[in-house]
């Protein structure tokens, strides 16, 4: 969802800015459906509006995989469109956590709390994992790179979110803002 609310911004910022939305099809953007392949992949294996994924089972190699779609999108566009340096970043430095933890996220559970997210807590201490996100502690690795920073739960669309993606999102608002003032 921080997602939607980084295009949302990008958006608005673009216009602010000066651009029009119509100028986000001069970018020429190369295999923009590895992305969509990647985001595809990830919905159906994490829980997002049900408790359950659609697929349950390999979910570790298919997050990462979706990742490697994600990369290869970023390697045919990264020299061309420069916001997408910042988008890889981000994305290599969530791979970077997720590979080290076993295909998992480590979550702070106080981010968890203040985010208002209790319905993972509660899944978490049911289950060590949730998704692909597991409490971060003792036995997880590289805890500064997971999901430690969150939207307060009064905050529409609260949540936590890791380093990687802050950057990934200042990566898509960059992205948008630069292709909507392309041509203004």
């Amino acid at each position: 969802m921080l997602f939607l609310v980084a295009i949302l911004l990008g958006v608005a910022v673009g216009y602010v800015f000066g651009g029009r939305l119509s100028n986000l099809e001069h970018m020429h953007l190369r295999g923009l459906w590895l992305v969509g392949l990647a985001l595809l992949l990830q919905v159906l294996i994490f829980p997002l509006f049900t408790e359950q994924p659609i697929i349950g089972v390999g979910t570790a190699a298919l997050h990462v995989t979706s990742y490697g779609f994600l990369f290869a999108f970023l390697l045919v566009n990264v020299f061309r469109v420069r916001p997408l340096l910042l988008v890889g970043v981000g994305a290599a430095l969530n791979l970077l956590v997720i590979g080290v933890n076993g295909g998992l996220m480590p979550a702070s559970r106080i981010a968890l709390e203040r985010a208002g997210a209790a319905e993972v807590l509660a899944a978490l201490s049911e289950s060590p994992v949730y998704g692909n996100i597991v409490l971060l502690g003792e036995t997880t690795k590289l805890n500064v790179l997971g999901d430690i920073l969150y939207l307060p739960a009064w905050f529409p669309l609260a949540r936590t979110f890791s380093l990687g993606d802050l950057l990934v999102i200042l990566g898509l608002m960059l992205l948008i803002v630069r292709g909507m003032r392309a041509h203004a």
